[in-house]
């Protein structure tokens, strides 16, 4: 059994970041002017539109027992308007993330902005949730809480993370947060499945200034957020145009495949104000 104290100092230093985290958003979503928002439209209400396993976190009323019967799992029946009200999100929690030239890491802006849209979808009568099956989409404020738990919840230790693109429901919409820098195979793969099923949504690719400035000179070592990939030069400033001809032509390759998909894409870097790129959000989950 593990030391009362020592088991409440781990618990308070997990949670410190949640109340922080939660006001930010709060009052970065004040900044945005609410209206009618989500897709309560004439013609979407209580059709039926299928039946899904059932998740964690599903309330039992959700439940159809007559379906779930037939068979050895069970099953939660879904209406049109449910799907259609429906956002999932991706937000990296990748060693990466965690790179900063200044105050902002990139892991903290992802998730402010992140949340302080979740507050904004949520309020304007959408139902929120994240990729795989840890949070399925839900309505209401109790999810505000939920989301900001998960978001405070301690980072990936790999170097770059992978889009997941379990749990996307069809005909609804999605939306990933990350630097991007990873082996972009899996965005691609995780696009063309989001298309297949009819979802529309944005990539917002969160920078720092000095991954778009490249500010090096001279003997510098370059490694990797989690170790994983280590690079020494003497002539850092030699790699410059190498290294921007990459970052251009990945950014072309992920609004292509944006395009492709008929979705947004977007690039914030942290050292400007975060109000713009949640507009931004607004904006391009509104077009969906």
């Amino acid at each position: 059994m593990s030391d009362p104290l020592t088991l409440r100092a781990d618990a308070e230093t997990l949670a410190a970041p949640f109340p922080r985290l939660l006001a930010a958003a709060e009052q970065l979503a004040s900044t945005v002017l609410l209206g009618d928002h989500g897709r309560r439209r004439a013609g979407t209400g209580d059709d039926f539109w299928q039946y899904r396993p059932a998740q964690v976190g599903d309330a039992a009323r959700m439940i159809d027992w007559r379906r779930s019967a037939m068979a050895d799992t069970e099953f939660v029946r879904e209406r049109e308007w449910q799907i259609a009200q429906s956002v999932i999100l991706w937000v990296d929690h990748a060693a990466s993330m965690q790179f900063t030239s200044h105050a902002v890491t990139k892991a903290d802006r992802a998730k402010l902005l992140a949340l302080a849209i979740s507050i904004l979808l949520l309020r304007g009568g959408e139902r929120v949730g994240l990729t795989g099956f840890s949070l399925p989409p839900r309505a209401g404020e109790h999810q505000i809480e939920r989301l900001a738990v998960a978001f405070s919840l301690p980072d990936d230790s790999a170097d770059f993370g992978e889009p997941e693109a379990r749990g996307m429901l069809p005909h609804s919409r999605a939306l990933f947060v990350s630097d991007f820098m990873g082996d972009p195979a899996p965005v691609e793969a995780a696009l063309q499945k989001a298309a297949d099923r009819n979802v529309g949504g944005a990539l917002l690719m969160v920078l720092d200034p000095e991954e778009e400035a490249f500010p090096y000179d001279g003997r510098t070592i370059f490694e990797s957020m989690g170790g994983g990939v280590l690079h020494e030069t003497l002539k850092a400033g030699e790699l410059k145009d190498r290294y921007l001809d990459r970052l251009a032509a990945r950014k072309d390759l992920l609004q292509g495949w944006a395009r492709a998909a008929g979705w947004q894409f977007h690039v914030h870097h942290t050292d400007q104000s975060a109000q713009p790129a949640l507009l931004w959000l607004y904006g391009a989950m509104e077009r969906h």
